[in-house]
């Protein structure tokens, strides 16, 4: 007997009372039945009949015998439903009951529904709903069975209807559902994007303050220098208190960096037309998402239309629009006009998706703003202009093209490409103005008097046709490399000196080292476009204009007038020229009393 009620306790089953009025209970035939239902329902005759040992205490023979009366009392008919009753109950009731169980606000309904079902004895064996058709034998489980979403579904439906019950939603919905935040959260990506992301047009107003913080800074650091490098007075004892050196003041500004931060402001964009691009501009991405929107939800309805799966499937076409050129580098120059912007797709464009998108365009700049613009679509060209008919009028050019025009994997030759594709070798350079844009904003735009050089060199490459030649790619590839090749910060004086000394050199001629695109996987030259003639010509022009530099004279470089000398320069060259006349006239006096003593005639 202790070896039974060991086994039931470790397997979790309900030990049964030696009482005789508990033997006859039902979870004594559940258990009997639970692991092996075929034993109690087919050979009760075989359990009544087995004789027990006579080393056996008198109360488990009798606990044996008396389980096989119920058995006997209970009709065909009960035994094979109460069987069925329990597995539904495990099966269906308990993962209802689960759930219910969590919810501890919902209130049982149903109570009349139940019935309960007893023996001949009249003691309740199990429970049975009319509702649900469902049956079980557990006083616990009847109320967890009341709380039951099933229960309950079926008593909304056959009796209140008004009873409210959670709804578990579908696989479809639950999807939507996911789209829709993982939408949400994308917008909000994107949003907190433009957010971080820097005007850099407006921030070039302040390169001057920085450039003059940094050299206050490295001249400060450098007569730190000096003065722990000095040596000690020769007349100095060893514990004698060496006397401090002069503080180091700032180096006076040269004359051609007073020359180039002159220029500078008369060729950097003035406030309004900062504003006009800064406007225009983001008018236009905001038309490029809303033109994105309403392409996806036409094809999303398409797709449902056709397909239930069609919304799961469906993807955006617009993937997103950059800024590239001189926006995006912040080497606009006053007087530019022309902005560029970087459409890409998520197909190949065609000329049909072109001029699907410049005819939605007006309607969306309308629902937002009340400038005037003009669309243009230029298929041949690949892109769409969009001019402003408020002053300072200006236009933006959104050029399409797509990743998978660079594709030529073996996949992508096997498919047909659209009919009305767009010209590929002007999506091509449009990609690569987008590396460009990307190469210039990590390399060039933190060094120091980069972006100012370039400015410079811009206005030089409008003014003089010579420089016109030269591309603008090859010639932010080369002040990057000649700036970023040096020891030392340089100033903008010192910046264009070095530029020059490095044209004059033949860097530009064709047995020159040339200059490799890093923006390119294979080693293509950025020079490769121009004209020997070409070459020859700006060479000699900044061998000139390097001679022009040695002299002073950097303002016929920058086409402006010369500036007046600062009063620090004029004070020093007086020194320097009161110093050599007054040698001059020492040396001459001297030559003079010897010439007397040696003709002393005279």
């Amino acid at each position: 007997m202790k070896k039974v009620v060991k086994l039931h306790t470790k397997l979790g089953k309900p030990i049964p009372s030696t009482e005789p009025v508990l033997v006859n209970a039902s979870p004594v035939i559940t258990t009997s039945t639970a692991g092996k239902p075929s034993v109690s329902t087919s050979t009760p005759s075989s359990v009544s009949t087995t004789s027990t040992p006579s080393n056996k205490p008198a109360s488990v023979p009798a606990a044996v015998v008396t389980a096989a009366p119920v058995v006997a009392l209970a009709s065909k008919a009960e035994v094979p439903m109460q069987h069925s009753a329990q597995k539904v109950e495990s099966l269906s009731d308990h993962e209802d009951s689960d759930r219910a169980g969590s919810q501890g606000d919902i209130q049982p309904v149903g109570h009349d529904y139940v019935e309960e079902v007893r023996n001949d004895d009249g003691k309740v064996i199990r429970f049975h709903c009319k509702l649900c058709e469902c049956s079980f034998n557990d006083p616990n489980a009847k109320d967890m069975h009341l709380k039951g979403r099933r229960h309950r579904l079926q008593y909304k439906k056959k009796v209140n209807p008004e009873l409210p019950v959670e709804i578990k939603p579908s696989n479809r919905v639950r999807k939507l559902q996911e789209s829709k935040l993982k939408k949400q959260k994308q917008k909000a990506v994107l949003k907190r994007q433009r957010d971080d992301e820097r005007w850099h047009m407006e921030m070039r107003r302040y390169e001057e303050d920085m450039y003059w913080r940094r050299m206050e800074e490295e001249q400060m650091y450098w007569g730190d220098q000096r003065r722990r490098m000095a040596p000690p007075p020769l007349m100095s004892r060893p514990g004698m208190p060496v006397p401090p050196l002069l503080t180091c003041v700032r180096r006076p500004d040269s004359p051609d960096d007073r020359h180039i931060m002159a220029k500078h402001s008369t060729i950097y964009p003035v406030e309004d037309e900062l504003q006009a691009v800064q406007r225009i501009v983001s008018h236009s991405e905001r038309a490029l998402k809303l033109v994105s929107d309403s392409l996806l939800d036409k094809d999303a309805q398409a797709a449902t239309e056709g397909d239930e799966k069609g919304t799961e499937n469906s993807a955006r076409l617009l993937k997103g629009v950059m800024r590239v050129g001189i926006l995006a580098k912040g080497l606009l120059l006053r007087g530019d006009r022309n902005v560029q912007l970087i459409l890409l797709t998520a197909k190949k464009p065609t000329m049909s998706l072109l001029k699907s998108i410049a005819k939605q365009l007006p309607k969306e700049l309308e629902t937002f703003s009340e400038d005037q613009y003009e669309v243009q679509a230029h298929p041949e060209e690949a892109n769409i202009v969009i001019f402003s008919s408020k002053e300072p009028k200006m236009q933006v050019t959104i050029s399409l093209t797509s990743p998978l025009m660079r594709e030529d994997t073996a996949a992508e030759k096997d498919k047909q490409d659209p009919p009305d594709i767009l010209n590929k070798k002007k999506c091509l350079e449009y990609l690569a103005a987008l590396r460009h844009a990307k190469w210039f904003q990590a390399r060039a735009n933190g060094l120091q008097s980069c972006v100012i050089i370039i400015r410079v060199l811009r206005d030089l490459c409008q003014r003089v046709p010579t420089w016109g030649k030269m591309p603008g790619w090859a010639m932010e590839l080369l002040v990057e490399k000649v700036i970023s090749s040096a020891s030392s910060p340089l100033s903008p004086g010192e910046a264009i000196r070095r530029v020059l000394e490095c044209i004059s050199t033949g860097i530009l001629l064709s047995d020159g080292p040339g200059l490799m695109d890093p923006c390119e996987k294979e080693p293509i030259d950025a020079l490769e476009n121009m004209v020997l003639q070409d070459r020859e010509d700006i060479t000699i022009s900044a061998q000139h204009a390097l001679r022009l530099l040695a002299f002073r004279q950097i303002h016929k470089i920058l086409g402006m007038e010369s500036l007046p000398t600062s009063k620090a320069s004029a004070r020093n060259r007086k020194r320097r020229r009161d110093g050599s006349d007054t040698g001059e006239e020492e040396g001459d006096g001297k030559k003079d009393k010897k010439e007397e003593a040696d003709n002393p005639d005279d």
